[in-house]
């Protein structure tokens, strides 16, 4: 990842880039986790095929938080 410019910290920034990406991952594991559970209990799968959706849909929401931040990084950059 590519840091916007050297220069002194932006705490204001800062601050707000971890406040987004503990509510926005904290709703992303939710869903995923909730997700996981849900279509294996409404096809009646059993536990296995449950705990395996979590992590697959876990895996997406932790690639999806990482895109996002990418973003919210260069939307509002951390240093300068």
């Amino acid at each position: 990842m590519r840091v916007a410019a050297s220069g002194r910290l932006n705490t204001k920034n800062l601050t707000t880039i971890v406040s987004v990406g503990i509510l926005v991952g904290t709703e992303v594991i939710g869903l995923a986790l909730a997700a996981g559970w849900g279509l294996a209990g409404i096809f009646q799968l059993g536990t296995a095929y449950e705990y395996a959706f979590m992590a697959i849909f876990t895996v997406l929401g932790m690639y999806a938080l990482y895109r996002f931040m990418q973003r919210a990084v260069k939307v509002e950059p951390i240093r300068g």
